[in-house]
């Protein structure tokens, strides 16, 4: 397999600068933050996913809006997606695992939630 001159170069530079944990590391693209949401929004749509699991990106969305936190369905659906909420089922699992943490009482939206998955559950 054959690299050009320009990458071969390149490799030869960092290896010489750093090693070889200076190759592994070479990330082209640099992290922006600037398109990530506020700490304060994302918290809100964590709650809010797990306050009302069965609710998809969309509703979720338009829910806050009412409660004056603006994002978009897609920037739910992305702040899910590092959280590991991005299913019903991720949702869920990660609301079981809150109230065995901390024994909070449901609500009845989640009661309804649980038995649904009971119940899907069942199907399969």
């Amino acid at each position: 397999m054959g690299v050009s001159r320009d990458t071969f170069y390149r490799y030869r530079d960092a290896h010489e600068q750093g090693g070889v944990q200076a190759l592994l590391d070479s990330n082209r693209r640099k992290p922006n933050p600037k398109n990530r949401v506020e700490e304060a929004v994302e918290a809100a749509v964590i709650a809010y996913a797990l306050e009302q699991p069965a609710h998809g990106q969309l509703r979720a969305s338009n829910e806050l809006r009412q409660r004056g936190i603006f994002v978009s369905g897609s920037g739910v659906r992305s702040i899910w997606l590092r959280h590991n909420l991005a299913s019903f089922k991720q949702r869920l699992a990660q609301l079981e695992a809150q109230v065995a943490q901390t024994g909070a009482v449901l609500t009845e939206a989640q009661v309804a939630a649980l038995e649904r998955k009971k119940w899907q559950g069942r199907d399969a």
